[in-house]
């Protein structure tokens, strides 16, 4: 299974396109990720991200539902471990 998550740029290490780059935060939780293919995105935007490339920019609305719905379901999931 694919998937892709938002995640807000908090910084951007290259200013090359080719291996462009920067620090993105999921909900709390930051990684190195590519955006050699999101160029005109910058610190602040959201970008949609798989496998450690940033895909597209997205809509920061729609980027905070997305997240809410992943910490719900994560919440859920914890929630069924500390049943069993």
């Amino acid at each position: 299974m694919c998937l892709a998550v938002p995640g807000k740029i908090v910084s951007v290490d290259n200013a090359d396109s080719i291996v462009r780059s920067g620090r993105v935060d999921f909900g709390g939780v930051i990684r190195e990720v590519s955006l050699a293919c999101v160029p005109q995105a910058g610190i602040g935007d959201y970008v949609l991200v798989h496998a450690g490339f940033a895909l597209s920019v997205v809509d920061p609305e729609q980027a905070r539902i997305t997240l809410d719905y992943l910490q719900a379901v994560s919440g859920e999931a914890d929630s069924a471990r500390e049943r069993r």
